[in-house]
Parts: structure tokens; sequence; C-alpha cells
């Protein structure tokens, strides 16, 4: 009988999410991972058993729990399922918001919904999500990102509260800007072009945030930091993993006031 522990994690593609699931492989733990991309390609992650699974649909949701399931119960659940829109607040659709917010947000809504009563039934587990640091605080031309994180941000607080007594635990993941993101999932809104009123600031700022991203922290040591989070007993409510400027970053825009914050932010992002 097969003692490994069991994580089940979603988006494990391509970008965190990949990075991650090889993690938890090499940590010792089954990884079943799921991502749209694994339908055409089963074997896509060696050592992992790789199952379709599009967190926008509640049938390929529950698809995807009924296959995992007959191979182990989750122990864990990691939710890396995700993609943002480059836009102005203004001209990004509400279409385009959600999109975003149907992916980030409500695909992890509907995977609890399926993996917690599988939880229960083996008297517990944990459950990590995907936020950012952009679940704290705001950055220009990423608004639909921004407020699906802020909801997850919520969300998981209710969510906690509510399963503790079940033996169940919940994480949130604040990544920091790292690499090994895809344009795949980072579209422009479809009405930015060079008549934008915003177009000057906007090329300002998307030019800064793929240095940044480009730039950016090693996403296999994200994927460690995970993996040996979930080794522990308790693990913690919260997990900021980020570079030493961005935690300085969170820690201005908490204790500063917002004009002070809107001048820093604008100075960076908009040249």
């Amino acid at each position: 009988m097969n003692q490994r522990k069991t994580v089940w994690i979603t988006g494990a593609s391509s970008g965190l999410g990949l990075h991650t699931a090889m993690a938890f492989r090499d940590d010792g733990w089954q990884v079943i991972a799921g991502a749209r991309s694994f339908g055409d390609n089963p074997a896509a992650i060696e050592g992992v058993t790789c199952l379709p699974l599009d967190v926008t649909s509640e049938e390929s949701i529950r698809a995807f729990c009924e296959k995992a399931a007959v191979v182990a119960l989750p122990d864990a659940l990691v939710q890396c399922a995700g993609m943002l829109v480059l836009g102005s607040c203004e001209e990004t659709a509400p279409e385009e918001f959600r999109r975003v917010i149907d992916t980030n947000y409500l695909g992890m809504v509907r995977m609890n919904r399926e993996v917690l009563p599988l939880m229960r039934q083996n008297g517990g587990g944990k459950i990590v999500m995907f936020s950012s640091i952009n679940g704290l605080m705001g950055i220009p031309f990423q608004s639909a990102y921004t407020a699906s994180k802020h909801a997850i941000e919520g969300y998981a607080e209710c969510l906690a509260l509510e399963v503790k007594p079940f033996n169940i635990q919940v994480m949130l993941v604040e990544p920091g800007d790292h690499r090994s993101g895809s344009d795949k999932y980072r579209p422009h809104a479809a009405a930015m072009n060079d008549g934008s009123p915003y177009a000057a600031a906007y090329a300002s700022a998307t030019k800064q945030i793929h240095h940044d991203e480009s730039n950016g922290s090693d996403p296999d040591i994200l994927g460690r930091k995970i993996a040996k989070a979930l080794d522990k007993k308790r693990i913690p409510f919260r997990k900021r993993i980020a570079s030493p400027d961005q935690h300085l970053a969170v820690y201005i825009h908490r204790f500063l006031g917002a004009r002070i914050n809107a001048v820093i932010l604008r100075k960076y992002y908009i040249k």
C-alpha cells in the first residue's frame, strides 16, 4: 500500500504551477497534476500523474476529481491555475474581467467545493491557494488580476475559519515576481492601442512589469518552499515568497498613507 502523501495541483502545465508540481515530486510526494493541456499529453511531467482539468468548468473539475481519487485521495490541494489581462481599468472589458476572475478566483471556489468532502472523508487535509503580492496592493494596469487576488485573500480567511473543525488547514501563498511566466496567460486588453489616452503610461508600466518578471526570483525555490511548508504538521495561514524589496513594498503599503503609496507606485511604474 502506498504510504506517500498525495497532493493534487491545478494549473500545473506551466509557470509556477509546473515548478511547484516538480518540487513536490522531488520532495517525495505522489503528485496528481491538472491542466487543460494534459488532455493531449498525459505524460507531460515525468513522475507525475497528469490529468486534464479546466477550472472554469464544473464538469471538468468533477471528472478530474473522480479520476484523481481512484489514484489517491488528497492530503493536500495546491491551486496554481491563473491568468491576467493587462489593460487600463477603463479599457478592460467586463468580459475580460470575468475571464480572469472565473479562472483565478471562482476556479478555486469550484475546486474546493469538490475537494472538501473528500478531505473530510479522509480525516483532514491542507488547502493551498495562490494569491499574490497583488492580493495585498494594487499595481497600475493589472486591475482584473489584482481584483481576483484580493477576492482570494478574503475568501481564504472565511474558509480557514469554517474548515478548522474538520482538521483542514488553509494557506495563502503570496508570490512576488518570479521567472517562468508565459505571455499566453498575459494577454493585453483588446481595447488597448496607441490611440488610448493611457498609451504612454501603459507602455511604461508594462515595460517595468515585464522587466520585473524576467528578472524575478527562482521559481524552483518557490516550489521547494511550498513543499517544505506542507511537510510540517502545521502550516502558516500566509506565506509570502518574494524578494526583499517586494517585502518592503508590502510593509510600506500597509503602514504609509494612500497618498504616499500612490506617489511611490506611480513613480516606479509610470516614468
